[in-house]
């Protein structure tokens, strides 16, 4: 016994190990959602959250020791987001005759997004830290820590407020299109990626090909827009 435990010992602070625990978690996620026939509440990135916080909290391990194997993961979001490029090309001359429509639903999202997180926390008295790590909710969480630390906010709190944000997002997204009765997947997906992200563009993948696509052009772009807006947006704060 007292072998074993010494070798979890060993194995706990390796960072492979954490690394591999956050892929078998979202391939055990990614198998539920596809026994539900891709129901929008089997979120697989909501299950793999709740699958790796249990064994975080079975093992006792604190969340730095597991960020440490996790990181790689964390990394690879930099280039993921850039990614992002592919599908704007691809679906280029869409684009172009959609660009109107597009770039006011960008504006207007993205405006919404960032003025309703800063009015209603300062309205409830929250802390200007945790505020500001409100801010970039609606973005990518690689794009939303850089903001949030560099105005003074909390990275991993801006990091917890997207993930919950984009699960959110992609758990509601489906229903809430079909009962607004919205069958362009173009708009379906602008919007899912505009409002919930990484994780709405991926549910987004799931329904249709185009939504994915006009998704990952929202994610990009609002992400390069609310970069821009958010230092504006935060000044005004006492």
């Amino acid at each position: 016994m007292t072998g074993d435990f010494a070798v979890w010992v060993y194995l706990s602070r390796t960072p492979l190990l954490w690394l591999t625990v956050t892929l078998l978690a979202y391939a055990v996620a990614d198998r539920i959602a596809t026994a539900t026939n891709r129901h929008p509440v089997a979120n697989p990135v909501l299950i793999a959250i709740a699958l790796t916080a249990a064994v975080l909290e079975v093992t006792r391990t604190p969340y730095a020791t597991y960020f440490e194997g996790a990181q790689f993961v964390h990394f690879l979001l930099g280039p993921a987001t850039v990614a992002l490029a592919f599908p704007l090309y691809e679906y280029r001359a869409t684009v172009l005759r959609a660009l109107a429509p597009m770039l006011a639903a960008l504006l207007v999202g993205s405006v919404v997004a960032l003025t309703s997180a800063l009015t209603l926390g300062h309205l409830l008295g929250v802390p200007r830290e945790v505020i500001v790590s409100l801010a970039p909710k609606s973005v990518t969480t690689g794009v939303a820590m850089g903001i949030a630390q560099t105005l003074g906010g909390d990275p991993t709190l801006a990091a917890v407020l997207v993930m919950l944000t984009g699960m959110t997002g992609g758990i509601l997204v489906t229903p809430l299109m079909n009962l607004l009765r919205i069958r362009d997947m173009r708009a379906r997906g602008f919007a899912a990626g505009l409002a919930a992200h990484g994780v709405g563009t991926a549910r987004a993948f799931q329904v249709d090909v185009v939504a994915g696509a006009f998704a990952g052009i929202a994610l990009g772009l609002n992400a390069f827009l609310t970069a821009m807006l958010a230092p504006i947006a935060v000044s005004f704060l006492k």
